[in-house]
């Protein structure tokens, strides 16, 4: 037997090379395994960044009433502990950036907002009590988040409906005035017939009317966040007036509410023609608006005095209706799925209200029963849901043209 064939018989030792193969391989494992932990431990940190942050409202204040959290798209848990339905806004000078209604005594809502860096102020439940402090700090979140579209596609449509709103805020103080005149000349069934029609055009634009915090506050207040309720001093605007020619049925002592309301309005007008549109304005107002006539507004209803809610519901539909006709050719070239969905879901609120106010008789939503409530709030919910959809599909570039 030659020599090489001798050899074939012995085990031939691992080469240098695959050892370090070897080594390389495992280092390559429990490096794999050490970014997987670490981005594990990344995500577990984000999750509890992004924690829904808590809020009682008492009957005197907000705990904690200064608190601070990161830019970004953040969620809010209020608990209301007074012994009062509440509503908790944050407040940036005047103008409402969020808002929750109606948290009944005892329970628990949330509230998702995105959030700029800044400083705000939030209501803690009656409009008498003093505000806290929020403080919104940078955050690369904020930093990160998408642009898909630049200002140039919304030059029309921002022209447009700031045409709009001056149309309908021009109604509005026309149609208060008419209102106004009505209760001075003591014509108790004319002002009755006025006041419907009165509040259309100012419903029309509340996805941006509410924004206004101190104006809102007086135009179209709800009794229930005053400490007298309808007898507070402090209860004016629509809703008084209803309270007067629907209940006491008189026209008494409304002339100066009605006086207050014009002036009102008319200082509405003011601020929508000083008004910036920004992209923001159409982008949020009506996925925000629509969110809480759902969640807030639909389940329990808004006018306690006069059958009017779905006359109201149709005249917020068409507001909205404004904003997403405005909207849909800046989504399409982008997102033509959530144009469609928003689409959809418009139809089906639209035809949700029009059945239900063809099958009362009437414009009245209070002769309807718990389900019909919750067949109008599903539908506002579904549209919200979509709208809402709106923010991450087409954010703004600002340096775009």
């Amino acid at each position: 037997m030659s020599a090489p064939d001798a050899g074939k018989g012995k085990p031939s030792a691992p080469s240098s090379r695959l050892m370090y193969l070897g080594v390389a391989g495992a280092a390559g494992l429990v490096l794999v395994a050490g970014v997987a932990f670490y981005v594990a431990t990344l995500k577990n940190h984000h999750e509890k960044a992004v924690a829904a942050i808590p809020v009682t409202v008492t009957s005197k204040a907000c705990e904690p009433n200064t608190f601070s959290v990161p830019a970004g798209e953040r969620t809010f848990e209020i608990s209301n502990k007074s012994e009062r339905p509440v509503e908790w806004e944050i407040l940036e000078g005047v103008m409402v950036v969020a808002e929750r209604e109606n948290i009944a005594p005892g329970f628990k809502q949330t509230l998702k907002v995105r959030l700029a860096p800044g400083d705000y102020e939030v209501t803690c439940g009656l409009l008498s009590n003093p505000r806290g402090t929020l403080h919104v700090t940078p955050s690369e979140e904020a930093r990160a988040q998408s642009a898909h579209t630049t200002m140039r596609n919304f030059l029309g449509p921002l022209s447009e409906y700031k045409f709009y709103l001056g149309r309908q805020s021009a109604a509005a103080i026309r149609t208060a005035k008419e209102l106004d005149d009505a209760i001075k000349a003591g014509d108790l069934a004319k002002a009755q017939a006025l006041y419907i029609a009165a509040r259309q055009p100012y419903k029309r634009i509340e996805p941006v009317v509410y924004r206004f915090s101190d104006l809102q506050n007086t135009i179209d207040p709800v009794a229930d966040y005053f400490e007298k309720r309808e007898n507070d001093p402090a209860f004016l605007g629509y809703h008084r007036i209803e309270r007067g020619l629907f209940a006491t049925k008189s026209v008494d002592g409304l002339a100066p509410v009605a006086d207050r309301l014009v002036a009102d309005l008319t200082t509405l007008d003011e601020r929508l023609k000083a008004m910036k549109m920004t992209p923001d304005v159409l982008i949020d107002s009506s996925g925000n608006f629509a969110t809480q006539l759902s969640r807030d507004r639909l389940p329990v209803g808004e006018n306690r005095f006069v059958e009017t809610d779905l006359s109201d519901l149709e005249a917020n539909l068409e507001g909205i209706g404004k904003i997403v006709g405005l909207l849909q050719p800046v989504v399409k070239p982008v997102n033509p799925e959530l144009a469609q969905k928003i689409d959809t879901a418009f139809r089906s609120a639209e035809n949700e209200v029009a059945k239900q106010k063809s099958d009362s008789g009437a414009a009245t939503q209070t002769s309807n029963g718990v389900d019909q409530r919750k067949e109008l709030a599903a539908a506002f919910a579904n549209l919200a849901d979509a709208l809402n959809g709106l923010p991450s599909a087409i954010g703004i570039d600002s340096n775009g043209t």
